[in-house]
């Protein structure tokens, strides 16, 4: 995968970080079910706190906060603002 210079997953932003979703790597249905809860390309989202380890990572999107898998995290390329 190219990943261009401002560009990384959302995983590996930090906790008060925020960026601009420019792609998600899944099919149809993962595409459709991050629109559902408002996650989608052009979308602002912030890390709100990641747990250690392989916890969860809480974001806020369009002023909701949301708790998203570590995997389903990994799939979001933002670009960092």
């Amino acid at each position: 995968m190219n990943i261009n210079k401002g560009q990384v997953r959302l995983l590996d932003l930090e906790d008060g970080q925020t960026g601009i979703i420019i792609s998600i790597n899944g099919g149809k249905m993962l595409t459709k079910r991050l629109a559902d809860l408002g996650l989608s390309t052009g979308t602002k989202i912030k890390i709100l706190r990641k747990t250690p380890f392989s916890g969860p990572v809480q974001v806020e999107v369009r002023g909701s906060k949301l708790v998203l898998g570590r995997g389903l995290a990994f799939k979001i390329m933002v670009e960092i603002q």
